[in-house]
C-alpha cells in the first residue's frame, strides 16, 4: 500500500503539479511531506501525517517550515542483554 500511495504521489508532482501555479504555504511542500512521511513511516501512520498536513493547508494558517516528526526509538531501560 506504501509503494501505491508513493506512486500516486510522484504522478501527482510529475504529471498534475506543473500544470498549477505554486502556491504551497509550506517548506517541505505538503507532496515532499506526504513522500517523505510515507517512506518514514509507512502507509498507516505516514497517512495519518500527511492527512493532519493537509487540513492545514487552508488560508488561516501561517504556514512555514513543518517538518515529518523522527521514527520514535523503542525505549529500552538501558542495560545490555
Amino acid at each position: 500500500m506504501k509503494w501505491i500511495a508513493i506512486g500516486l504521489i510522484q504522478f501527482y508532482r510529475y504529471v498534475i503539479s506543473p500544470l498549477k501555479p505554486p502556491v504551497c504555504r509550506f517548506v517541505p511542500t505538503c507532496s515532499e511531506y506526504a513522500l517523505i512521511a510515507f517512506r518514514r513511516h509507512g502507509f498507516v501512520v505516514g497517512g495519518w501525517y500527511t492527512l493532519i498536513r493537509l487540513l492545514k493547508c487552508h488560508p488561516f494558517h501561517p504556514g512555514g517550515f513543518d517538518d515529518v516528526p523522527e521514527k520514535k526509538k523503542p525505549q529500552t531501560n538501558g542495560f545490555r542483554d
